[in-house]
């Protein structure tokens, strides 16, 4: 399938559910583009460009350093990863998705190619017309965008997370998330001159508001003791995808669809790697994640009783 939008292939159309294959190369999509980013910014760095955020990154336009790429070395290199990035995440303008170029505020704009249908403080939600879900997350201030945790010692445990602004790395890693966790299929189609990122989710059926998802979430999540952690979002929960860890949250019925198939699937969470550096010094948190990376059901003290905690 091509993307109406963008003329790019497309795993995603309406209420559509993709098959384990599909599955498999959405989540090598989401991998491969984390890869480039990371190593775009390190060819960046080799030729002395020191971004303010990720997003000047995220906006280089392919012939960005094409002057500069005869001297050959670091600069053709620059060259060379800038299209490799761009090749994962390309470059479209607002007009391509039916918003008027004119208008001073054109996602506020009616369209007749897509139509709004929700959106919160980070993204704003369109339908088109075969159903698919466009998701447009909007740059905020300093140039960020997006929310991520960010941690602090805590008062009643001995850590606190806080979601704040996020950056377009987290944004992107967010995402991966979703499908890891089974989540709604999600494609991320477009960057624009804006730097607003455009996801591109199947369709599915919200859930009641205030349902309640503590017994609900996806499986693979693992309870966070209290006294190790508190966050300011519902049901905070540890993920480990390869060798990393993740701290996840948000996960209240809002952020969740059913799908055709009669499962429920997260559309949106908030997330951050796990704070390693932080955690390494308390012995007990330490211990914790080593044995609950190999038992999920492991209890936060070595051998003793949670109901001691």
């Amino acid at each position: 399938m091509q993307d109406p939008f963008t003329d790019q292939p497309t795993y995603i159309r309406g209420r559509l559910l993709p098959g384990a294959v599909e599955r498999s190369a959405l989540q090598d999509n989401h991998e491969r583009r984390l890869e480039a980013l990371a190593r775009l910014g390190a060819a960046a760095a080799e030729c002395g460009l020191r971004a303010d955020t990720d997003r000047d990154l995220v906006l280089l336009a392919e012939d960005e350093v094409s002057l500069l790429e005869s001297a050959g070395g670091a600069w053709a290199a620059l060259g060379a990863a800038i299209r490799d990035f761009r090749g994962h995440l390309p470059l479209h303008p607002l007009e391509s998705f039916g918003f008027p170029a004119e208008a001073e505020n054109p996602l506020e704009e009616s369209n007749p190619r897509l139509r709004r249908i929700g959106g919160g403080v980070e993204a704003w939600a369109y339908a088109a017309d075969d159903g698919s879900v466009y998701k447009f997350y909007l740059p905020r201030e300093e140039k960020r965008i997006g929310s991520a945790f960010g941690f602090r010692p805590g008062e009643e445990s001995l850590l606190h997370a806080e979601a704040g602004l996020g950056d377009y790395r987290a944004l992107l890693e967010k995402l991966l998330l979703i499908h890891l966790l089974g989540g709604m299929a999600t494609e991320v189609v477009a960057v624009t001159p804006e730097g607003i990122i455009v996801a591109k989710q199947a369709l599915g059926d919200p859930l009641p508001q205030g349902d309640d998802m503590s017994r609900r979430l996806p499986g693979g999540l693992i309870e966070i003791p209290s006294r190790f952690l508190r966050a300011n979002r519902d049901h905070p929960r540890l993920l480990f995808h390869r060798d990393s860890a993740w701290l996840v949250a948000d996960l209240h019925a809002r952020n969740f669809v059913r799908g055709t198939d009669g499962a429920l699937h997260v559309i949106d969470l908030v997330a951050a790697p796990w704070p390693q550096r932080e955690t390494a010094t308390h012995g007990l948190i330490a211990d914790w994640l080593n044995r609950v990376r190999r038992d999920p059901e492991a209890s936060a003290l070595p051998s003793g009783n949670d109901d001691e905690l």
